[in-house]
Order: C-alpha cells, then structure tokens, then sequence
C-alpha cells in the first residue's frame, strides 16, 4: 500500500502580507494539483508554493486533495502570522490595498450569479476594501458588530454616500450569504435612511439646445437616442443595429436592468438622425462602436454630453441619466399615461415612475 503524501499548511509573512505556506515533498503528480487551487504562487525565497491569506479557502484546499494527500493544518489553528519587521511592517501599512484580494470564490460566484460586469467591479472593489480592512483576520470570524464599526467608520472618516453604504454592505453580505451560504439573518447590517431626492431635468428648450450644439452626426445620435428614447447609458452602448426597426419606429432593449428585454421609442425626427449616421459611419455589429470596432464607452458618452452642453451655454453639471428623466418628465407634461412610461422606461414598480410628478410643470401649473 502506498504511503500518502502530506501537506502542512502554516502562516508566514511574505513581500507585506500574510500568506499560507503550502509545504511538501516534490511529487510532480501532487505539484500539479496544488497548482490548479485559485491563487496558489511559487516563492523562490521561501522554497515552497503559497496562497494569500485572504484568498484561501481551507474547505476547498481539502476538497481539492481529498484521497491524494493527507493535510496537516495545525499551522493554520493560530490567528497570527510570525510577527512581521517593524520597516515592512510600516511599510505595508501605509499601502494596504495592495496587500489583500477578495476571498477565493467571490469572483466565481459573481459570475454564477450572473451579476452585470458593472456590478460585479463595484462588489470586488469594496470586498477588497473590507478584506484589508480585516487582513488580520480570517474573514470568516469576522463578527456583525466588527462589521458595524467598519461601515461607521467608513461614514464618519470616509465620508460615504447613503448609496454607496448600500452598495458596501451588499458586497460584504455577498460573501457571506452568498459565497459562505450563511442564512441572511446571520448577517444583519444597518442601513441607512432612504433619502427622498428628485430627479434632476432639462427643459425641452434646454435637450434642443444640447442636441443643436452637437454637430458630429454621431454624437448628436447618442445624445438624441437617449433622450428619445428613455435610455440608460448601459443600454444604449449594448443596442446592435439590429435592434432598431425603423419601419415599426421601435428599440428593442435587450438584458436591461434586472436581466429584462423591453422594447422603446424611436421617434421619427431620430430615426432620420440615425440613418444619416449609419449611412456615414456603416457600423458593423453595435450600433454605436469605438475604436477598433469595440462596444462604445459610457465614459466618452458622458464626454460627449458635457461638450454638447458646454457649447449650448448650459453652465449646470449634465449628465446622461438626466436625458432620461428630462425624456420621462416630457412625456408626463404632455399628458401620456404614467404606466404607459414606466413600461417604456423598464421601471418594475409604478412607484418609481411616480417620483417624475414632483417635477413636472403640468403637476404644478394645477395649483393656483
């Protein structure tokens, strides 16, 4: 009978973090598999293969080697690493978001989810921030009230907004919920109150000007397609040539917010727009394309706005989210029914809609 190999598994600081060494005799067979588990590094100073601290996931390292080694994780039952040098020490401090990656299996789980590429570098961005706020720690035993204090701080030294507070908490409760399969009670943060802000709108006088100050044909599309058409800035770069008919005047919208295909405006006045600039700039596959024939970026649609509106006079900030609710709050004025614009603007509640009643002119020329 052949003897197991083992592997012993122990704490060590190596170029300013806490890793996990991963000790063995060389068999090119057990080599292989080590390899395979996410994360796993060669140090030529140590002499062995290593993990990030943060990264590694003892359940999955077991499952990966279950029947080819026995694993002797004794190392690992004490919290602290060897003590780190003072210099390095120092050193790592002052640099912490180098130090610690999101736990093994996040990244994975995004995908499964399917969460939207947007969401899913937003979650590992504040994952990555939690997880070096506690690199001291297996995050695992990481506690409520430990977590508490982590959003506090944030708050009061950070000075985050009530949205991004959401957003912080959701990716840490990601991991635990998600990633760990806790149950959701297990985890219970508190949110912040939710702030009752208006949209902010353009004048019709105002989107004509911006549309006007917009000479390159393919700009004034973009900016024009958005506002006619209700759009996020997601969805107008994600729209093919396919997706606009213009003999039934329609946009359809495909994988919007929430995973959901919905359909939209194409007025006749941007119809034309657009055809002008098809026939002009012949785009291949997305319907506005960027260099090399890539999916065009929300970032040069923002640029392309802020010029456009610069030019018009218009000395407040503008961004692409208010074409879309200068195009709801319009619609409103003009007396088209609000459930008729929460299914062209995709929204899932009538409630949301409704929040467009407390700008629209027509709503306040009734009081007299």
């Amino acid at each position: 009978m052949t003897k197991q190999k083992t592997i012993t598994l122990s704490y060590a600081n190596h170029r300013q973090q806490t890793v996990v060494r991963i000790d063995f005799a060389y068999d090119a067979k057990l080599t292989a598999q080590v390899k395979q588990f996410k994360g796993t590094r060669w140090s030529q100073t140590m002499g062995c293969w290593y993990v990030p601290k943060a990264q590694f996931d003892l359940h999955q390292f077991f499952e990966t080697l279950r029947g080819k080694a026995w694993v002797d994780y004794e190392g690992l039952k004490t919290t602290d690493a060897p003590a780190m040098p003072e210099a390095r020490k120092a050193k790592a401090e002052s640099h912490p978001k180098e130090q610690t990656d999101v736990p093994g299996g996040y990244r994975e789980m995004l995908e499964q989810k399917r969460y939207s590429m947007n969401t899913q570098k937003i979650y590992i961005s504040y994952m990555r921030d939690f997880a070096t706020m506690f690199r001291k720690y297996d995050l695992r035993d990481v506690t409520k009230d430990q977590i508490n204090r982590y959003i506090l701080w944030l708050i009061r030294e950070k000075g985050i907004s009530a949205s991004q507070q959401n957003q912080r908490i959701n990716a840490v409760k990601f991991y635990y919920e998600k990633v760990l399969g806790r149950p959701g009670e297990f985890y219970a943060i508190e949110r912040p109150r939710k702030s009752f802000e208006l949209p902010k709108v353009l004048s019709e006088n105002e989107v004509l000007a911006i549309l006007r100050a917009a000479q390159n044909i393919k700009h004034k599309a973009i900016l024009g397609t958005i506002y006619s058409a209700g759009l996020r800035r997601s969805e107008l770069i994600n729209l093919r040539i396919q997706d606009v008919q213009f003999d039934k005047h329609i946009l359809y919208i495909r994988g919007a917010k929430g995973k959901k295909d919905r359909t939209s405006l194409l007025s006749d006045s941007i119809g034309i727009v657009l055809q002008r600039y098809m026939q002009k700039e012949k785009p291949n596959y997305w319907l506005f394309e960027g260099p090399g024939r890539t999916k065009y970026s929300t970032t040069s649609i923002a640029r392309v706005l802020h010029a456009a509106a610069e030019k018009a006079g218009i000395r407040k900030r503008v961004t692409p989210h208010m074409l879309r609710h200068s195009f709801a709050t319009h619609m409103l004025e003009q007396g088209v029914d609000i459930r008729y614009i929460q299914t062209i603007l995709g929204h899932e509640s009538s409630k949301t809609t409704e929040i467009y009643t407390h700008v629209s002119t027509k709503s306040l020329a009734k009081i007299k």
